[in-house]
């Protein structure tokens, strides 16, 4: 099968809708999430995840992500402390 011109365009349109797509949804994702509960579909949130359930994969994840922003808030504390301190 030889790949045609026609082929790449619709390729490239497919994927650009598929973007557009997960935008807008990550956009409006409390209220499309909320219309999927309504209609039956289990959607989980990850804030509401149970620590107890998580794999240990997923949990390892989250650690690293709570260190990541225990960090970035430690950086920002002590570029704040530094200009007082100048001063």
């Amino acid at each position: 099968m030889n790949i045609q011109s026609s082929h790449i365009t619709g390729f490239l349109a497919g994927l650009g809708a598929a973007g557009l797509g997960f935008y807008f949804y990550k956009k409006n994702q409390s209220k499309v999430d909320g219309w999927l509960r309504r209609q039956g579909i289990n959607v989980q949130d990850a804030r509401d995840k149970d620590p107890a359930g998580m794999t240990m994969e997923e949990l390892v994840t989250e650690k690293e992500r709570f260190e990541d922003l225990i960090a970035e808030r430690e950086m920002a504390a002590q570029g704040e402390a530094e200009p007082e301190a100048a001063e």
